[in-house]
């Protein structure tokens, strides 16, 4: 899988395309909150395409960056404590063998943000 592939993957999980399951997931009750922020993310990343256009000194540029990096992760993060404690916790409460697969699910994701 090409980052691009897997980029939009993560893209149309995240926007609920792919997305197993039905019904409300963890970030539900904070969506207009997320949606705010991946703005504001969006924001800071047209800036850059901005900067680049006004050829913006590459250090400068650097520092955008990193703190549009930085916003995505702890997105990121906050999306995964939400998955935990709505997904993860409900599969946990009605036992068998699902909550395996949420843990496997949950533990697969966090090895993508550890290796980004």
């Amino acid at each position: 899988m090409t980052d691009t592939t897997a980029t939009t993957t993560a893209v149309e999980t995240a926007a609920g395309a792919s997305a197993p399951g039905s019904g409300p997931h963890g970030y539900s009750k904070d969506k207009e909150a997320h949606l705010k922020r991946l703005r504001r993310i969006e924001g800071q990343v047209r800036g850059l395409q901005r900067m680049v256009d006004e050829d913006v000194y590459c250090i400068d540029i650097l520092t955008q960056v990193s703190a549009s990096t930085k916003a995505l992760q702890s997105f990121a993060l906050q999306l995964l404590e939400e998955h935990l404690r709505h997904c993860v916790a409900d599969a946990a409460a009605r036992g068998g063998d699902e909550i395996d697969a949420k843990v496997e699910e949950a533990t697969a994701a966090i090895a993508r943000m550890l290796r980004a």
